[in-house]
């Protein structure tokens, strides 16, 4: 990859298996949206059939979100999920190819490259995905978010932030809590 900078666009990673990596990323697209940036996000898993509390602010500031999963992947069949993600791809490709992103997020798109209970490599191409990530549109910085990011995805990257658990609540038996993790 080339030397980092703005006028290529940054790409940016947020992985490992503490929470907060979407976090993260929701933090920076209110950044860049305060400056003026047009921001686009599309969540690779979670589904639309849920409300999370990012989608009712971005809605509400003019951000556009997508949500374009089918939840965990224990929650619907493979044909379910692979037929989701191939959407969520192709979306991403058409979404993007019509322009003027300053900022795209893909939300957890390392958690969908990672799943190996089905078959993904035929609808999410990994030098598919590398290829596209390399030949972005000038200018616009790229974030993918998720668990496990694979080792070429994270060779591609201007920066990689690795989350890990210190100490979680879940551990103790609290589920997930709206406005924190909904």
């Amino acid at each position: 990859m080339d030397k980092p900078d703005n006028k290529r666009g940054l790409f940016l990673i947020y992985t490992g298996d503490g929470k907060g990596k979407t976090t993260a990323a929701l933090g920076l697209a209110i950044r860049a949206f305060g400056r003026g940036m047009r921001v686009l996000m599309i969540q690779f898993i979670k589904s639309p059939e849920h409300t999370y509390g990012e989608k009712i602010v971005f809605e509400r500031l003019g951000i556009e979100i997508f949500q374009m999963g089918s939840g965990f992947t224990w929650t619907k069949t493979p044909e379910e999920h692979r037929k989701a993600l191939q959407q969520a791809w192709t979306f991403t490709k058409e979404k993007v190819a019509s322009g003027g992103y300053d900022l795209v997020i893909l939300d957890e798109l390392n958690n969908a490259l990672s799943i190996d209970s089905f078959p993904i490599n035929d609808i999410l191409p990994l030098q598919e995905i590398l290829e596209w990530i390399k030949n972005r549109p000038q200018g616009m910085h790229l974030v993918i978010t998720g668990r496990n990011a694979k080792p070429e995805i994270i060779e591609a990257a201007d920066l990689v932030s690795e989350i890990n658990p210190v100490k979680h609540y879940y551990n103790q038996g609290v589920n997930a809590i709206i406005g924190i993790e909904l």
